[in-house]
């Protein structure tokens, strides 16, 4: 039955603490990838005040400089003032990564199946995880979110270029509100920017700029109404940010990472692991089925979840929700999905690339929705519309 009602996504920037802990998780796995493809990572990072420790398990013969990549990651998202206490060449690394348990390596890998030659690799983990999709926005990927998305994104580029606005500072959360009526969208109803600035600057002046420089040009002008409501920096005041005013770690925005909360999700972060852990392959599998499937015109909303038992190749489950909107039985899309795709961890990995240093790129605003990454590909259309016609 249609339904009337309010939903609220946020984002954070690049430098919100939990986003710095995972830009540097996964920028150290960047490093062990790019010259071993074959690297086991688990990285874990903390951030506070002018301190950023280093936990883990990694196995790798990459052999680069870890503080130096600390501090590049650092650099990147900006926090390079003076002024800041948690500062790119101040800050102070403490490493305690160490090698990945050998009992959880034989099981994890791969080794060549009896009767096929084909890898078998078992997953890094037990666990659900789960994709989505919807044709609410061009990305397929839920309004509100995607929205939320493209405000922090703006802000950090208007930010990096330096031309203007030169009283922010890496620090920022946004929110969107989104009515439907009908389980249609009709409009945004209330946007909320929460954004660090230096002390040379007026709440009333950041209000305007926020309002005119990025929400009317980053959201669609047929969703803001008279009625919108605008809430930038309600508490008036936000010059301490960062490491500085809040301990930031690795994998605490998985909401944020994924779908804002319009699709469940299955617990596990994503950021500082490499793809032998399903937590983080899989969940991006699921993305790319789910994709496929709304592309295909099998469903204007779809969800995907999958289960898997540590060391074993094959997932425990797969399952397809439509929510009522599909176009064929979920049933039939199940088994199209099962012929088209291979779930097994060692064919998602080699599906998808996998085994390149992309993850830097995944980190901040989302890791779905971004065109350029391989699981937001829409290739299987042809293949599933001609494998429901065998289902149907």
């Amino acid at each position: 039955m249609p339904k009337n009602f309010v939903f609220s996504s946020e984002s954070v920037a690049e430098g919100h603490p939990d986003k710095v802990s995972d830009y540097i998780s996964d920028s150290v796995l960047d490093a062990c990838l790019e010259q071993d493809p074959q690297s086991r990572v688990a990285c874990e990072t903390l951030v506070k005040s002018n301190v950023v420790v280093l936990a883990g398990e990694i196995s790798t013969k990459a052999v680069f400089d870890y503080e130096k990549v600390v501090r590049q990651a650092i650099r990147e998202i900006g926090y390079i003032n003076d002024d800041d206490v948690f500062h790119a060449d101040k800050v102070f690394v403490t490493n305690n990564l160490t090698k990945q348990s050998d009992d959880i390596a034989q099981g994890v890998d791969a080794r060549k199946a009896k009767d096929k030659d084909t890898a078998e690799q078992g997953a890094g983990d037990q666990g659900i995880m789960f994709g989505y999709a919807c044709d609410e926005t061009p990305e397929l990927m839920p309004a509100a979110v995607m929205y939320a998305h493209r405000i922090g994104r703006e802000i950090a580029k208007i930010r990096h270029a330096g031309r203007q606005a030169k009283w922010l500072r890496p620090d920022c959360k946004s929110q969107v509100s989104v009515r439907y009526e009908d389980d249609k969208l009709v409009e945004i109803t209330a946007v909320v920017i929460s954004t660090q600035h230096t002390e040379a600057v007026s709440r009333k002046e950041i209000e305007k700029f926020m309002i005119e420089k990025v929400i009317k040009k980053c959201l669609p002008k047929k969703l803001l109404t008279k009625k919108t409501q605008y809430l930038v920096n309600p508490t008036g005041r936000f010059v301490i940010g960062g490491p500085q005013g809040d301990a930031g770690l690795t994998g605490r925005k998985i909401i944020v990472d994924t779908y804002g909360g319009s699709g469940r999700h299955g617990g596990g972060a994503f950021s500082g692991k490499d793809p032998s852990k399903v937590d983080r392959s899989a969940a991006y599998m699921c993305r790319w089925v789910a994709k496929n499937i709304v592309a295909a015109g099998l469903a204007s909303r779809a969800e995907l979840q999958v289960a898997y038992a540590i060391g074993y190749p094959e997932p425990v489950s797969i399952t397809v929700e439509t929510f009522g909107t599909g176009t064929v039985s979920e049933d039939a899309i199940a088994k199209a999905v099962g012929e088209v795709f291979s779930f097994k961890p060692a064919n998602i990995v080699k599906q998808l690339k996998l085994k390149a240093p992309i993850y830097r790129s995944t980190t901040n605003y989302g890791h779905f929705g971004k065109d350029e990454l391989p699981w937001e590909g829409t290739t299987k259309v042809s293949a599933l519309k001609k494998a429901i016609k065998k289902f149907q």
